[in-house]
């Protein structure tokens, strides 16, 4: 054997040890999601939470059917009668609306804090990671899940796109995209963002209230959309990012539940601390 063969053959088996670690890493971080929950609160705690979501579930429902009844035709009218630069700016920021803007990126972040915690990482430097991972791939599982949800629940549902037909026309089961419109999927995406960042960045929350409704406005604007789609759109992604954070708080997993069962963030890695970690990490 020729000392190439002997260098290919030692690079081999470093790839695949490094692969088998990668792997192993991404199985026990994505494992701790899925690990039961801790007994935090009492039972009449539940109780009072799902008594709140039940009541704010029943009011989205009567904000749906007003809107259907008194605003969607309306709403439709209006759009066509805007000025075209309107519309024009609209359906550019519409766009933002796409799940795809953040969900590639956290995807990309996630796989990569894996890769750096399965390679040179210390005790310090892995809790870190570990601390960063989880709040990362909280933000996707709570912007794609609800995004996922409603994906197959519009083609169910076969509501038409704002068009001539009018807002109450329907062909359910239908995989047709004229026929995807209630909820929508933009203003699920752009609420779940809101929830899921603001619920880790609460300083951050106005402008990503500005954000999410700025996108919602839009869908109606460009007539992708109907006023009760984007109401619907907004109470999906909304609500599904509040119960993947829940999910996480019941895990003690980037958040916590107060005893007065306020979910709350739990304290996320210094500048500091990043910067040195940062440092450890890339150093020669």
């Amino acid at each position: 054997m020729t000392a190439g063969d002997e260098a290919r053959r030692d690079q081999s088996a470093i790839s695949s040890r490094r692969l088998a670690d990668f792997l192993r890493t991404l199985d026990l971080w994505t494992g701790a999601a899925l690990r039961n929950p801790r007994p935090l609160l009492p039972p009449q705690a539940y109780r009072t939470v799902w008594r709140r979501e039940a009541w704010t579930s029943a009011a989205v429902v009567l904000l749906v059917v007003a809107a259907m009844l008194w605003l969607d035709a309306p709403a439709f009218r209006v759009a066509n009668t805007l000025p075209h630069w309107t519309n024009r700016a609209f359906n550019e920021l519409t766009d933002f609306g796409r799940s795809g803007w953040t969900l590639v990126p956290l995807g990309l972040l996630y796989l990569v804090t894996v890769a750096l915690a399965s390679t040179r990482a210390g005790y310090f430097t892995y809790a870190l990671l570990a601390a960063i991972a989880v709040r990362l791939g909280f933000l996707f599982v709570a912007i794609g899940l609800p995004g996922l949800v409603v994906t197959i629940v519009k083609r169910l549902i076969g509501r038409v796109r704002p068009s001539e037909l009018g807002p109450y026309a329907y062909m359910p089961f239908s995989w047709r995209p004229e026929y995807a419109s209630l909820p929508s999927g933009h203003t699920t995406a752009a609420f779940a963002t809101m929830v899921a960042f603001g619920a880790l960045f609460p300083r951050l929350r106005p402008y990503l209230w500005v954000f999410a409704v700025l996108i919602a406005v839009s869908r109606v604007v460009v007539s992708s959309h109907f006023v009760s789609d984007t109401i619907a759109g907004a109470a999906c992604g909304a609500l599904g990012a509040i119960l993947v954070r829940d999910w996480f708080a019941a895990r003690r997993l980037a958040f916590v539940i107060h005893s007065d069962g306020d979910v709350r963030p739990l304290t996320g890695p210094s500048w500091g601390r990043l910067k040195r970690v940062a440092g450890s990490v890339f150093a020669p």
